[in-house]
């Protein structure tokens, strides 16, 4: 039995005006789909689906918290998560999802399966740049982070006892200022012709 088949809506025999469903959505879910980003997932989503003449228009609400790993101190963490979406269904001659925000299934479709869309929803909902709360406001207690913190910046200084930048910036900097004197020259070239 297909996992995902409790995501199917079957719309053919829904009324117009407004309907409700309720997903919700755990670690397997991911699985799934093959991601493993996440430790642990614990979300709700509700969603309306407004059934017209000629399209559904899908608004889904998104609730709870992804365990993930901080980008900084590896550590793990809850991020909670809380946003919205909204999808417009539109019926035409051939299956079109190229538009993030409408999809055109074809004439006589019957169903929609929306878990791709909770799935990719989920992950859009979670920040790119992942920081364990504990970061900002210094209360996280970390082995990394202690280790850090010792090498600070003076780790990414170069390791002479000297204070003179690398070399190699030097160089860089003699080219920049060589390939500057020969555009000011040429222009001035110009600027007579």
């Amino acid at each position: 039995m297909d996992p995902l088949k409790a995501f199917d809506i079957q719309f053919i025999g829904l009324k117009l005006g407004s309907h409700l469903f309720e997903y919700h959505v755990k670690q397997t879910f991911f699985e799934n789909f093959d991601f493993y980003d996440f430790n642990d997932t614990d979300a709700i989503i509700f969603l309306k689906l407004e059934k017209k003449t000629t399209l559904l228009e899908l608004n889904f609400k998104i609730e709870g918290s992804v365990n993930i790993n901080c980008d900084v101190s590896n550590e793990p963490y809850n991020q909670f998560i809380n946003s919205e979406f909204k999808l417009v269904v539109k019926f035409g001659p051939e299956y079109n999802d190229d538009n993030e925000s409408i999809l055109i299934i074809p004439h006589g479709s019957h169903k929609i399966n929306v878990a791709q869309y909770i799935y990719e929803f989920i992950i859009l909902s979670v920040p790119q740049k992942r920081v364990h709360p504990g970061i900002a406001n210094g209360t996280l207690n970390s082995e990394i982070l202690k280790k850090l913190e010792k090498l600070g910046p003076k780790a990414y200084k170069n390791n002479n006892s000297s204070n003179d930048p690398d070399p190699r910036w030097n160089a860089l900097r003699r080219l920049l200022t060589e390939k500057e004197s020969e555009n000011g020259a040429s222009k001035k070239k110009n600027l007579k012709n």
